[in-house]
């Protein structure tokens, strides 16, 4: 396809002096006149093409095209230059179907008779043959106005059509993503803080209000000892810290009780302290059922450490423990 185009634009420069060649003059049909505009007719100024269709070129085969240098006719002129298309292939037998046109316009009302397309065409090189193309004729119409009724109108403002639920969409989503965003603010604003520091009282209330809400069996079934033992030993750990500076949260038992030595923990309390830690420690990690004994005097034991604690502070404060 590109070979047989390129030869065609070689040679659409022959000089017009090889129109009168020792070919044949060859009468052809095929030419066309197509309207670029879609309508039913041809106004002023309206572009067209005029052209001719080429069936069953040989490739090599070598042609030329007349140059109308800007006017096809006194009221029709030409726009640009010849513009050629390779509408079909038959690859076996080397032949094209090519379409070649130009461009043409009017500015004259009236019927335009075109003059036919002649085209020099040479097939081996030597022979040039003249191909006649039949001519075609332009009808080009005016606009049809009246004068005696024609009325000058001024522009008309644009026409208000009612919103569809579809134009609106777009801002209802809006103005919904804005109230949520406000609820949200609101809501962060207004939650309670999961993690607010507990109110500032001394270590021993704190930890004896705990405790307090642990008595009772309602935690010493089996399946619930774990957590019964956890929860004790827990607000004893809390105690530690605050009391006495040992980090008892991260502690073992061992760490704990060794953490105390030196700080005045007396003897039975001490004692007291490992039995309850020990026995959390069997439950926990070991699987151990605490017995019904046990259960009963661990919150006591608990509550004893912290108040016996907490007054030999008071009393050391005030100066009556040797």
């Amino acid at each position: 396809m590109k070979k047989i185009l390129s030869l065609i634009a070689v040679f659409t420069a022959f000089a017009i002096s090889a129109y009168a060649g020792d070919g044949d003059r060859i009468e052809m049909e095929g030419s066309f006149l197509r309207q670029l505009q879609k309508r039913d007719s041809v106004l002023i100024g309206d572009q067209l093409q005029y052209g001719v269709l080429l069936r069953d070129v040989k490739e090599g085969t070598r042609f030329a095209f007349p140059d109308y240098q800007g006017h096809l006719t006194d009221s029709v002129e030409t726009v640009g230059s010849w513009i050629m298309d390779t509408v079909r292939v038959s690859k076996d037998k080397n032949l094209y179907d090519i379409q070649a046109s130009i461009v043409v316009t009017s500015f004259e009302e009236g019927k335009h008779g075109l003059q036919p397309i002649y085209l020099l065409r040479s097939e081996d090189g030597e022979k040039i043959d003249t191909l006649v193309f039949n001519p075609q004729t332009l009808e080009v119409k005016a606009p049809s106005v009246d004068p005696e009724t024609f009325e000058v109108h001024d522009i008309r403002k644009q026409i208000g059509y009612p919103l569809t639920f579809v134009e609106i969409l777009p801002y209802i989503g809006i103005l919904a993503g804005i109230a949520l965003l406000v609820l949200l603010i609101v809501y962060l604003i207004r939650r309670p803080k999961k993690d607010a520091p507990e109110p500032d009282e001394p270590a021993h209330i704190r930890a004896l209000r705990k405790l307090d809400g642990l008595r009772g069996d309602r935690l010493w079934a089996p399946e619930k000892q774990k957590l019964f033992y956890s929860e004790v030993t827990d607000v004893l750990r809390s105690y530690i810290v605050s009391r006495y500076g040992v980090d008892a949260m991260e502690m073992t038992t061992a760490e704990i009780l060794d953490g105390l030595k030196g700080k005045e923990v007396p003897a039975e309390l001490y004692l007291g302290l490992k039995e309850l830690f020990e026995t959390s420690d069997y439950v926990k990690f070991a699987k151990m059922t605490a017995t019904e004994e046990e259960l009963a005097k661990a919150v006591p034991e608990a509550v004893r450490f912290v108040t016996e604690t907490y007054q030999r502070e008071i009393d050391k404060e005030a100066g009556n423990v040797l």
